[in-house]
């Protein structure tokens, strides 16, 4: 049983309806957006126009399993209380943007402890969430993305998403999207049959698949365990192409959108979506 969810991180310079126009274009059936600059704190207001004309595409192209990216500057964990405010504040609101847009889905780094120590830093990422959770739209969830453990970011490990899971008493709209350039950075190898079923029944043990609900799709500059955040062409990289024929021949992801995040330059990211769908049944 092959996925069929398989997309691309999309631009939205002509507006997010148009993002998903152009996906669908491209033979995506699920994207991920920005609904904002992530280098931004502030956001233009969402007018009634921009969301009738997203609402339309979803509705000409039949894609509704969409996730939002949120904000590069969000740090939940960070050291100072000025910026955990602001972080937790963006994040907020970047989980009302996708509520106003109707996207289900909001990806978040969530936070590095920047010295302070992972007991503290995940302490401080467990009231933050609280804190989003608490004053965001409800129809829409919160995605922890794994981190390719790069500094003191939070997310290298499935047991750090666990500890963060288990601080919110399992709520049900805090989720996880695993990343295949950030865990096989962190250390998780996947290149082969046998070490990507090590790796899942891993990630099954210690969060379970229900809370599985994105794959950015990315092979890996960097070495295994390498720490390096760097994404790379599907087989252009460490990690290579067996890994994501596995991935979408595999039952378990079928149902959840697996997109790619891998280098745009000269027409990137068609040439592997189309790696992609060749690898389905392969």
């Amino acid at each position: 049983m092959s996925s069929n969810l398989l997309g691309a991180h999309m631009p939205i310079k002509n507006g997010l309806g148009n993002a998903v126009r152009d996906g669908f274009a491209m033979g995506c059936n699920t994207i991920q957006v920005f609904t904002k600059s992530p280098q931004l704190w502030k956001a233009k207001p969402i007018t009634e126009e921009m969301i009738a004309d997203f609402q339309s595409a979803v509705k000409e192209t039949g894609m509704t399993e969409i996730v939002c990216h949120d904000s590069y500057l969000i740090n939940m964990a960070a050291a100072t209380e000025e910026l955990r405010t602001k972080s937790i504040l963006g994040l907020t609101e970047e989980m009302n943007r996708c509520a106003q847009y109707g996207i289900p889905y909001c990806n978040s780094h969530m936070g590095a402890h920047v010295g302070q120590g992972v007991e503290e830093g995940i302490r401080l990422l467990i009231e933050g969430t609280k804190h989003v959770l608490e004053n965001s739209d409800p129809s829409v969830t919160l995605l922890m993305e794994t981190t390719a453990a790069t500094g003191t970011s939070l997310g290298g490990t499935f047991e750090l998403l666990k500890a963060v899971l288990d601080g919110v008493h399992g709520d049900k709209r805090v989720c996880v999207c695993v990343d295949t350039c950030h865990i096989f950075a962190a250390g998780y190898d996947i290149r082969t049959k046998e070490t990507f079923e090590e790796t899942f029944a891993k990630f099954e043990q210690v969060i379970g698949f229900e809370r599985l609900k994105s794959v950015h799709c990315n092979d890996s500059v960097g070495s295994l365990g390498s720490k390096k955040d760097r994404h790379a062409e599907l087989g252009g990289g460490e990690i290579g192409e067996e890994s994501f024929r596995l991935l979408v021949n595999d039952s378990r992801f079928k149902s959840i959108p697996i997109i790619l995040e891998t280098p745009m330059e000269n027409n990137g990211h068609e040439r592997d979506l189309a790696k992609l769908k060749s690898y389905v049944n392969a």
